[in-house]
């Protein structure tokens, strides 16, 4: 594996006095000017780069970066601003983007850009604007386009739990008891089924998300919800549908027939974005890249080999 480097960045945030460090890694040599380095954006939000590590299998090939969104992680936590929906837009983490590839020289030369999750939904809105200039390919992996074509594939997948987890999924969400151990054991059932298949449960890549959210729920709480199957924080209506058609390059599509991200979720890129190419893995869920690394690795070699 080639080298690893880590720093932070500064980044500015208007409503904030002090300034705000964006912790990141990078594998490889960014400036080798035969390479197109690859941008990996996590999910969450909140969950941390952790999690998206085996991408360091593509790293003898192609230079990486990895950081952490401010919120949580490596990066400045911001716990007083829990539950600010106007702070915690995605605006700021589409300026945190910019700013991180500004401050690693990559913006006057070709990048390829990878979300996974939420951070899929956050490299769709950027790929769209024309701070994206320099990108080359994108890849949109375990995703939405929509939260309404979000919630439709959930639902579809809590409908098919058995009657008892059901009945304490609804049960305990009237009464708001998101943190009770029975609870959490039916939302554990869901995860089980849609956010990885890899066992032994949890495999180290689910223990990692799981424990960035367990130490900093803000940004998770305040955009997403208090758990993955109650969706009532500042991205409960959001759409990039409407802005699809102005991401250009080619995009790679990826998520598994066990995903959370069902295809009703991720249908819309495909049909809105020009140059696209989607790829759903068998026998596998919301963390493709573990559930079936090998396979998902070559898919993207294939897309990303210049």
């Amino acid at each position: 594996m080639p080298s690893a480097t880590e720093g932070t960045v500064e980044f500015k945030v208007p409503d904030l006095v002090e300034p705000c460090h964006t912790w990141y890694k990078t594998f490889g040599d960014l400036k080798d000017p035969s390479k197109i380095p690859l941008v990996i954006v996590h999910g969450g939000p909140g969950a941390c780069h952790d999690y998206l590590l085996p991408l360091t299998d593509l790293s003898s090939a192609i230079p990486l970066v990895f950081y952490d969104q401010i919120g949580n992680g490596r990066s400045t936590h911001l716990p007083g601003k829990a539950g600010d929906e106007t702070f915690w837009s995605v605006d700021l983490f589409k300026r945190e983007l910019d700013n991180l590839i500004s401050h690693l020289g990559l913006k006057e030369k070709p990048i390829d850009v990878y979300g996974h999750s939420w951070g899929g939904m956050l490299v769709a809105e950027w790929a769209a604007t024309p701070s994206s200039a320099n990108l080359r390919r994108l890849v949109i992996s375990n995703s939405l386009a929509s939260m309404d074509a979000w919630r439709i594939g959930i639902t579809r997948l809590r409908k098919q739990l058995p009657d008892d987890v059901q009945e304490v999924l609804d049960r305990l969400e009237k009464k708001k008891d998101f943190d009770s151990p029975e609870y959490e054991a039916a939302v554990e059932v869901f995860y089980k089924r849609h956010l990885s298949l890899a066992r032994p449960w949890p495999s180290e890549e689910v223990q990692a998300a799981l424990s960035w959210f367990a130490k900093d729920a803000t940004t998770y709480s305040t955009m997403y919800g208090p758990s993955e199957l109650s969706i009532t924080g500042s991205l409960r209506n959001w759409s990039c549908i409407p802005i699809l058609s102005e991401i250009k390059v080619p995009t790679l599509l990826l998520n598994g027939t066990e995903d959370e991200a069902q295809d009703v979720a991720m249908y819309p890129f495909f049909e809105h974005i020009d140059k696209v190419r989607w790829v759903t893995l068998e026998n596998a869920a919301h963390f493709s890249h573990v559930d079936q690394r090998e396979k998902y690795m070559h898919h993207l070699m294939a897309f990303l080999d210049p």
